[in-house]
């Protein structure tokens, strides 16, 4: 059986999880940048509008808005999008257990042996492309082939919402004919040093000696030498639910907030979430912590403990019972955060219908079950298929 391996990569990441929250800079030239007065004036991601005129990451601010003076800014927020990296991720994760996350924006998937699931490699692609886009609302480029760096080569090949497939045979007219520069996993210093030895392209670096290659690039010779003939015998090594320590949810509010029940609504939302993932991943915890950033930026955190658990109705309460003992309706609140750590050993746990638990008396394990089947449905039909009531009440 041919392996086959998929490269996820995130179009224009940063600025387009901003878009998913303010769409008034959807269609319009946009970018996340730091702050020149603290020394970060740079712009970390553009969106392709703003591309259009020249901008790229890495640029300096004033020589963007030389480029785009109409562009519009956004200062960074790491936790959020370290939230909708999370959210890419547990989306990934539905169409194979081997996911090997590479950044916060991009994930290697092993999907050898699932057409008889999701189809032919393009036709799974495109599943997960418009399953993204549909619904988390952002736009990604994947990369099709028998090992990583092909996958990742061809990853890059199309943006944004492209989908490229690299094999073998593709070698010669696909990926030989690119600088050397553009390869991998080689940065200018040893493209440099490749370019001495009259190696321009890919291709090139394919055809010349290997012993040569090693020499002047030391140990990492021969395994540029391989990549570049199409080789990458290295294994997908996913990250293992026990290598979890916390499981976290925040959000930075559109408006600052001064009100308790919006603010109880949001933690519902956050820890529904938290419940999700740490029974999708067999693990309870014993500490709750809530986390505020107020509209001045200072951050509180306050935590607890309590019997081990993974039920969302607890994670939720206990959060709550924090919240209330430590809200100031003088400080507006930014950013609400929750998350659930102090692992017990992983637990297990069947599949259950969503009328088994009309027989069980126990209040916990009633709940527990709740939570299963709302898991269940969800994973078979979407998130947004069931919801708690009070977040229903909250949309209308």
């Amino acid at each position: 059986m041919q392996r086959v391996v998929f490269l996820v990569d995130m179009n224009a990441f940063f600025i387009s999880c901003e878009m998913t929250r303010n769409p008034s800079l959807v269609g319009k030239p946009a970018a996340v940048a730091g702050d020149p007065k603290k020394r970060t004036g740079i712009i970390l991601a553009a969106n392709y509008e703003a591309r259009k005129f020249g901008v790229k990451t890495a640029m300096t601010l004033h020589a963007a808005l030389k480029l785009c003076p109409d562009m519009l800014l956004v200062p960074p927020d790491h936790e959020f999008y370290n939230q909708k990296s999370n959210e890419v991720m547990n989306l990934l994760s539905g169409y194979t257990p081997i996911v090997e996350q590479n950044s916060i924006d991009e994930a290697w998937l092993d999907m050898t042996g699932t057409e008889y699931l999701f189809g032919k490699p393009v036709e799974a692609a495109a599943r997960i492309m418009n399953e993204i886009r549909d619904h988390l609302g952002l736009w990604c480029s994947i990369g099709i082939a028998e090992n990583k760096f092909l996958a990742k080569m061809a990853s890059e090949m199309k943006k944004p919402l492209g989908i490229t497939e690299l094999w073998q045979k593709d070698i010669p007219l696909k990926l030989w004919p690119l600088p050397i520069k553009a390869m991998y996993g080689i940065g200018s210093k040893t493209a440099e040093k490749l370019n001495r030895l009259g190696i321009q392209t890919i291709g090139e670096l394919a055809k010349y000696n290997r012993e040569q290659v090693v020499k002047a690039l030391g140990k990492c010779g021969l395994e540029v030498h391989l990549h570049a003939n199409g080789h990458d015998p290295s294994p997908l090594q996913p990250h293992t639910s026990g290598d979890m320590k916390s499981i976290g949810r925040s959000t930075t509010l559109s408006e600052d907030i001064t009100d308790i029940k919006k603010a109880k609504l949001i933690l519902m939302d956050l820890a529904d979430d938290v419940g999700m993932t740490a029974r999708k991943h067999h693990k309870k915890g014993r500490t709750i912590q809530i986390t505020l950033k107020y509209s001045d930026f200072q951050v509180i955190t306050r935590q607890t403990t309590i019997p081990v658990t993974c039920a969302t109705r607890e994670i939720f309460q206990t959060g709550c019972s924090l919240l209330e003992q430590n809200w100031n309706t003088l400080y507006p609140v930014r950013l609400i955060g929750i998350s659930l750590s102090g692992f017990d050993e992983d637990y297990s746990t069947d599949q259950l219908s969503l009328f088994d638990f009309v027989q069980v008396e126990d209040k916990n394990t009633k709940q527990q079950q709740i939570d299963l089947a709302m898991d269940k449905i969800r994973n078979k039909h979407g998130i947004d298929k069931i919801n708690r009531a009070a977040l229903i009440k909250r949309t209308l």
